[in-house]
């Protein structure tokens, strides 16, 4: 007996031995992501798989308010310091690229051919030549949510089809007070959200233009399906009545969670915080056709890539990290947290979730669905933002604000290209 509890803890302290051995000769890797609640909870549920798969590699997670988040990794990674592993925004490629913030994905990982033929061909904006220098974890679309409660309240059957059908639900669901001012708007409205989105991808689009052509280097939309789809949008909060307020309760978003708002334009990452929004019954529908039944819809993404940061043994535990964070099961786990699609069709088109009454919209929306390819996304979001502000406070026409913002933006577009 004492012989085997002899053997018994001269195995429990071997035991114990290794296991400080391994975590003393741990790798540790930081990844970096702008804060968003749904998404920092998804990725503590993949670190947290894959430090179980890989004992000897520890992942430090570390995340910032959207708008400090590209500053802090500008000054970070030339000083040595920060991520291993980052997140970036797909327009932002070829800023980081540039500022030698990233060091390409190794081929002999992440053969071309093989993510070409796996992965939903939008990400192939991340390729040069025979090399990747980063993935998605997920891709994101536009989708129509509305709230449950007021549409039946408004005694409306269902969400609209189309765009004239969007437009007198809005009204029905409109209120104002005795003084006319409006206390519940029928859609949320404001470029600062998705509606640039909407309006660039969608709105122009369906009205028979195209927003840029020459691989998004020339604006195209200074046209008349240009000034439809501005004065379209414009109509809803100038019209009369109007079914909306820019500016109302700050954030479009935020007057929908509070049940101020009939309808809402969204990307497929806002589900999540929907979703654990207390009192709140919404659904979800594609984005509403035109009246020829033409769908049009932006997709986008954020990727993770390799930073120069990386050496020796963190950039080899830094490629396994991007093994698992673009597999399909973090895909899966990303949709079931955070409500981005994956960006794989294998996982995304699968009947279960192509189906879903929640996720589908958006991942049907994929197939009709056009990525911006932005040379300064927020320099180009700010001039919609301005766009529409000349309209709504200086009273200018739709056509003169629509060339103001076309020529700005073209300059934008001539100075980032020739550089």
């Amino acid at each position: 007996m004492k012989s085997h509890l002899k053997g018994l803890v001269l195995a429990g302290l071997t035991s114990s031995a290794a296991l400080f051995a391994s975590a003393a000769s741990a790798v540790e890797i930081e990844y970096w992501q702008y804060f968003f609640d749904a998404r920092v909870d998804a990725m503590e549920t993949l670190i947290a798989n894959f430090e179980a798969a890989n004992p000897d590699i520890t992942v430090t997670m570390t995340h910032f308010p959207y708008a400090d988040y590209r500053t802090k990794v500008a000054a970070a990674i030339p000083a040595g310091e920060g991520p291993d592993v980052v997140q970036l925004f797909y327009g932002w490629l070829n800023d980081y690229v540039e500022a030698e913030l990233i060091q390409p994905l190794p081929a002999d990982t992440f053969p071309a051919a093989q993510i070409d033929a796996e992965f939903f061909p939008m990400v192939q904006a991340m390729k040069d030549g025979d090399a990747y220098w980063a993935l998605p974890t997920a891709v994101r679309s536009l989708a129509l949510f509305y709230n449950e409660r007021l549409l039946e309240e408004a005694g409306l059957d269902g969400p609209p089809e189309t765009l004239d059908e969007m437009m007198a639900a809005a009204a029905a669901m409109t209120k104002t007070d005795a003084a006319g001012n409006i206390t519940q708007v029928g859609i949320t409205a404001g470029m600062t959200a998705q509606d640039h989105h909407w309006w660039r991808e969608g709105l122009v689009r369906q009205n028979g233009g195209e927003p840029y052509v020459d691989d998004y280097r020339t604006v195209n939309y200074d046209s008349d399906a240009g000034v439809a789809a501005l004065e379209f949008y414009t109509n809803m909060f100038l019209g009369d009545p109007p079914v909306t307020a820019i500016g109302f309760m700050d954030e479009p978003q935020a007057a929908f969670k509070a049940g101020r708002a009939g309808m809402h334009i969204d990307g497929s990452f806002r589900i999540g915080s929907l979703a654990d929004q207390r009192g709140l019954n919404w659904g979800v529908t594609e984005l509403p056709a035109n009246s020829d039944g033409m769908r049009s819809n932006y997709s986008s993404y954020w990727v993770n890539a390799i930073t120069t940061k990386a050496e020796g043994e963190r950039y080899e535990a830094s490629v396994k990290f991007m093994e698992y964070i673009t597999s399909d099961e973090a895909m899966q786990i990303w949709l079931d947290v955070v409500g981005e699609l994956p960006a794989k069709p294998s996982v995304g088109l699968t009947e279960e979730n192509a189906n879903d009454d929640t996720f589908g919209p958006f991942i049907r929306g994929l197939a009709y669905a056009n990525t911006t390819k932005f040379a300064n996304e927020s320099g180009q979001r700010q001039l919609m933002v301005e766009m529409v502000e000349r309209i709504q406070l200086e009273g200018m026409a739709p056509a003169e604000s629509l060339a103001i913002a076309a020529e700005a933006e073209q300059q934008l577009l001539d100075e980032y290209y020739a550089e």
